[in-house]
């Protein structure tokens, strides 16, 4: 699943859509300082890589505790480590 949602991510064709956010001066001022540094166009696109940054790292957290929470209830349910470990070998395949 995770896979598949990495490909659309990586898709040019993807909708896009216009958002307003108010942000300090100051960090606008900063991400225009570093952006260059970081060899990117302009402090949108830093903007949009944080952000891309952070989704990224969420979603491998939250998703990580989805299987680690179901992992738990099977257990408890009689599922056996042994079933369990092929289960997940084969989710990650």
């Amino acid at each position: 699943m995770l896979n598949e949602t990495l490909k659309k991510r990586l898709s040019r064709d993807r909708p896009v859509t216009s958002i307003t956010l108010r942000i300090p001066v100051d960090v606008v001022d900063s991400l225009k300082a570093i952006a260059p540094h970081k060899g990117l166009s302009g402090y949108q696109t830093l903007l949009k890589s944080y952000i891309s940054e952070g989704l990224r790292r969420d979603q491998a957290r939250y998703s990580a505790d989805a299987v680690e929470r179901l992992t738990r209830a099977l257990k408890k349910r009689g599922v056996s480590d042994k079933v369990l470990g092929a289960a997940l070998r084969e989710a990650g395949d």
